[in-house]
């Protein structure tokens, strides 16, 4: 921090506040459900609950994260990428139906108010990357990011790690694939059009509902609906390849949104698309059904009948490969042939193909001088 005094709490200390009875503005989780790996857990009595007036605006904290290795690596079959960096766990954003809340839970938070209140930062992350790139035993391959949490989201447009991370992969000409709901991607079109000059960059927006207001309170501190399309525009003019992550697709709330999302991004620009089903492991289940109690208790037994319906009939998850992004059944079936017509109907095609031919290392580049 060039010997600046650090924004970060060096300690994690206890999160004592209750959590609020009703939604908080700007958040999409409205409490903090126990940790599955914690003994204890922290409930407050009714009558100890503040009210609307006396209820203190959370502010998000940062924390230093220590990981010695910044490139995360898996084997599963439907993700679509094997190598991922995540620059922050934990986000900001607060996109209530997040898979990845569950994560929080393995620092010691909750994946409820904290994921998205207490995120931690790895501001060494440019510098882990370039030594794992410089490596002789890495094999170049395509990253994505980010596999877990988003790396644009709020915070990123003062600490600009994401964008030192783009710098290093610019450097060394390493493919990366980024999916983000955030338009400051846009900030970064110089070094994403450095590698895109070379088969080494493509971008996802994800848009999960063209309304403001459902975006506001589905995902509180996203890019709004215009500004991502925005971001299509921007990127494809700069000739930088994007798609259109229609994720995720919630039946009985967002899945009649698929075609006109699929239109306003081809005329934006957007190249390919691809979606998924909402997923709600572990402790995403109740807090998503606490935020359908809160802003849609009308519609919420519709909207839970029908993604159990997706999961086999009785549950709200299936963690089973190949299902779990998409379902099964016949509702899963009505998405599938409703988002294949709203691309035909769009003129979308098929996703960008990224090369590693153009990788290298600069430091063996110097050595031949």
């Amino acid at each position: 921090m060039n010997g600046a005094k650090s924004e970060f709490d060096e300690t994690l200390e206890p999160i004592m506040a209750p959590p609020p009875p009703l939604p908080l503005h700007g958040r999409g989780a409205s409490a903090n459900p126990a940790n599955r790996f914690e003994a204890l857990a922290f409930e407050p009595d009714a009558e100890d609950l503040p009210n609307d007036e006396e209820r203190p605006r959370l502010t998000t904290k940062f924390y230093r994260d220590f990981s010695r290795t910044i490139i995360a690596h898996n084997d599963s079959p439907d993700v679509g990428f094997e190598s991922s960096l995540n620059p922050y766990r934990g986000c900001e954003h607060g996109c209530i139906y997040c898979y990845a809340r569950p994560t929080h839970e393995f620092l010691g938070f909750s994946a409820g108010l904290d994921f998205e209140s207490r995120i931690m930062v790895k501001e060494n992350a440019s510098e882990l990357l370039a030594a794992e790139l410089a490596k002789p035993g890495w094999k170049p391959q395509v990253l994505a990011m980010s596999g877990v949490t988003d790396p644009y989201q709020p915070v990123e447009r003062r600490l600009k790690i994401t964008r030192g991370c783009l710098e290093v992969l610019a450097r060394f000409r390493n493919p990366v694939g980024i999916i983000t709901k955030n338009q400051l991607v846009t900030r970064d079109i110089d070094l994403l059009g450095e590698l895109a000059a070379y088969q080494a960059a493509a971008v996802n927006i994800s848009v999960t509902s063209l309304d403001p207001k459902m975006q506001r309170i589905l995902e509180p501190r996203t890019s709004t609906p215009r500004a991502r399309l925005d971001a299509i525009a921007q990127l494809r003019a700069a000739g930088i390849p994007v798609g259109v992550m229609v994720a995720p697709i919630i039946p009985g709330l967002t899945d009649h949104e698929a075609p006109a999302i699929l239109q306003a991004a081809a005329e934006a620009g957007a190249q390919w698309a691809a979606y998924t089903v909402v997923r709600l492991p572990l402790a995403v289940a109740p807090l998503f059904a606490r935020w359908l109690e809160e802003h849609f208790p009308e519609r919420k037994e519709k909207v839970l009948g029908r993604i159990r319906h997706l999961r086999g009939g009785e549950r709200l998850n299936d963690p089973r490969f190949k299902s779990r992004m998409v379902g099964e059944g016949i509702f899963a079936e009505q998405i599938a042939a409703l988002f294949a017509a709203g691309c035909k109907r769009a003129g979308i095609g098929g996703r960008a193909k990224l090369s590693t031919a153009a990788f290298r290392r600069p430091n063996e580049q110097l050595a031949l001088f």
